[in-house]
């Protein structure tokens, strides 16, 4: 076999792990993003590491291909310049409301209630909901202050390292995020654990649920808005 041909089989053998980070991203990013495009970058990072691959690196292909893979999708979205902030601005709105109505009603508020409380329609709150999407569980500035101006995703997306936070405190964020998630919404709840636990992606999630994955994109903008307005007192205490 060429090395060309040898080249090929390994593109399909990997396209897989292509799709499988474009989609996980994908979760973290807002609409406008198209996930046809992230798989087009990321198939350009997967050639550069068959192209730079030394099996002397000590680190396994599928390793070193998907920080190559995965680094290339996130170099073209800071080049792309996707609106963070917006995504930041809806999150606060639908996170706000949402823990103004657990302190008043002692319970998970409904969908229509936390329209009702932004003052907007129910339609309207959806759209909200899809605006969110890429919105965090905990940002660094809830316990530091930050350059509002440095990048998202050099803060959150580029690495796995544990932060200062993580470090400090992981037991009891730990303890105090799967406290907020048993009280959930039934169905928020299973999505939380399919999308997190089973790492499914929100199509597959919606073949489950029996919903679109629009829908589960708005679910999980409104579970991580829900957690956020749990674990607020828990950041500030």
């Amino acid at each position: 076999m060429s090395d060309s041909d040898n080249r090929d089989v390994l593109i399909r053998e990997y396209l897989p792990l292509v799709k499988r980070i474009a989609y996980h991203l994908m979760t973290r990013l807002p609409a406008n993003v198209e996930a046809d495009d992230l798989i087009q970058v990321g198939m350009i990072g997967l050639l550069g590491a068959l192209e730079r691959y030394d099996d002397d690196q000590g680190a396994q292909f599928e390793t070193y291909a998907s920080q190559r893979i995965r680094g290339a999708m996130l170099d073209e979205l800071r080049e792309a310049d996707w609106a963070s902030r917006n995504v930041r601005k809806a999150s606060r709105q639908i996170e706000a409301a949402i823990h103004a109505l657990q302190q008043r009603l002692q319970r998970q508020p409904t969908e229509q209630e936390i329209a009702a409380e932004l003052d907007i329609a129910i339609h309207d709150y959806f759209d909200l909901l899809n605006d969110a999407r890429g919105a965090q569980l905990i940002y660094y500035e809830d316990l530091h202050a930050s350059d509002e101006n440095e990048d998202f995703l050099d803060r959150f997306a580029d690495h796995d390292e544990l932060g200062p936070f993580d470090i400090l405190a992981s037991a009891g964020f730990k303890k105090a995020l799967a406290k907020a998630v048993t009280i959930l919404p039934e169905r928020e709840k299973m999505l939380m654990g399919m999308y997190y636990e089973q790492e499914m992606n929100f199509k597959e999630i919606g073949t489950v649920l029996g919903i679109t994955e629009s829908r589960v994109c708005q679910l999980h903008s409104q579970a991580v808005a829900r957690l956020r307005g749990r674990l607020r007192d828990w950041c500030e205490a």
